[in-house]
């Protein structure tokens, strides 16, 4: 497998921050960002952007960790007398920069002081999420990863399906979904898996509990796997009895809602856009108070990132965008339903990158 051109993402940085009245500095906090820029999977480190270079800020804990994973990335390594923003600080001056970008969704006001108190002569800029706009748009490297961790979640719950039984808890479910997932390659889950078993499953991310499956006639389970540092994040119904009169006509609703945003995804559609296409099927069954959360996001090396789907979310689709479809339908004290798959956004529409079937009969199951 091949691994990401982190020069090329350099580069594109580089670019955004050449648009318009932008500082050319930027120094990048955000962890996440830092490791998609430079490859650096440890958990602290900072970045500095320039024209001409490109300095990683981080311990001594982490100097031969650099070395190995990011042999031609310039580092500075601090020793336990001086903090990480000190490091970069001194940097800062020594280069001369007048003006720095932060990123404004990552740094807290105390780091931001500590900053401007060190950095006395240069002026911080807070800036919108760059490097997250960057990270929208993925590469043939990292749909494959997502791919590889579609794959890992479907087959984890393929085995969970096959051995269901009326005696398990949500609980033991969730556990034993994220132990069929590590087994099958998966580093971690990408959030706490959700399992919610009848009218539980009218809580959106409701918590695993000791609710039995014979204790209702169906299960709502969301999960999502991480390979590769890459998140996945599906959404099934099993149905595990004889369900409640109004779930088959709820279900078909939600089907159709999730069918309805897959034709409207294509380059150039603006994301709320998408999420009115689903909502309206969902308000004509005369369900609409009842979705109340957003349609989808993006994923990635996060479970939830741009771009997001909602009524009021702003931004425009773009080739090779990897985003969840999930429509939801929850009654309080009776059911809830919600289908969601990850779906990589093509030059002329889009493709379902899951491949769990979605129809009313798949989900049967007998227990």
């Amino acid at each position: 497998m091949k691994t990401p051109h982190y020069q090329t993402r350099v580069r594109r940085l580089r670019q955004r921050l050449a648009q318009g009245n932008q500082p050319r500095a930027m120094l990048v906090t955000n962890q996440t960002n830092v490791a998609y820029l430079t490859g650096f999977s440890g958990s602290s480190g900072f970045l500095l952007v320039t024209p001409k270079r490109v300095i990683l800020f981080s311990d001594t804990r982490y100097e031969s960790q650099i070395a190995e994973e990011c042999p031609h990335l310039e580092a500075e390594i601090r020793d336990a007398k001086l903090t990480t923003l000190q490091l970069v600080a001194r940097s800062v001056r020594r280069l001369g920069i007048r003006e720095l970008g932060i990123e404004a969704s990552s740094v807290t006001l105390a780091d931001y002081d500590g900053l401007r108190n060190d950095l006395q002569t240069t002026e911080l800029a807070p800036l919108p999420p760059l490097v997250e706009s960057l990270r929208a748009v993925k590469d043939a490297v990292e749909i494959a990863w997502i791919e590889q961790s579609i794959a890992v979640n479907e087959r984890a719950f393929s085995v969970i399906r096959a051995q269901l039984r009326g005696d398990q808890t949500e609980r033991e479910i969730a556990y034993n979904l994220e132990h069929q997932m590590r087994a099958f390659g998966a580093t971690h889950c990408a959030f706490p898996p959700i399992v919610g078993v009848g009218a539980r499953a009218a809580l959106p991310h409701a918590r695993a509990s000791e609710q039995r499956i014979d204790e209702g006639s169906f299960v709502l389970i969301d999960w999502g796997a991480v390979v590769q540092c890459y998140c996945s994040d599906l959404t099934r119904v099993v149905i595990t009895g004889k369900p409640p009169s109004k779930l088959p006509r709820v279900y078909e609703v939600v089907r159709a809602a999730h069918q309805a945003a897959m034709d409207a995804i294509r380059p150039g559609v603006e994301v709320h856009q998408v999420d009115r296409a689903a909502r309206s099927v969902i308000e004509r069954a005369g369900l609409g108070r009842r979705f109340g959360h957003g349609l989808g996001h993006g994923i990635g090396l996060h479970i939830h990132e741009l771009p997001w789907f909602g009524p009021n979310r702003a931004g425009v689709l773009e080739e090779n965008m990897v985003v969840t479809v999930e429509p939801g339908v929850y009654l309080p004290g009776l059911l809830g339903v919600r289908i969601e798959d990850d779906v990589l956004v093509t030059a002329d529409g889009c493709r379902r990158l899951s491949t769990l079937p979605t129809d009313l009969e798949a989900c049967f199951v007998r227990v």
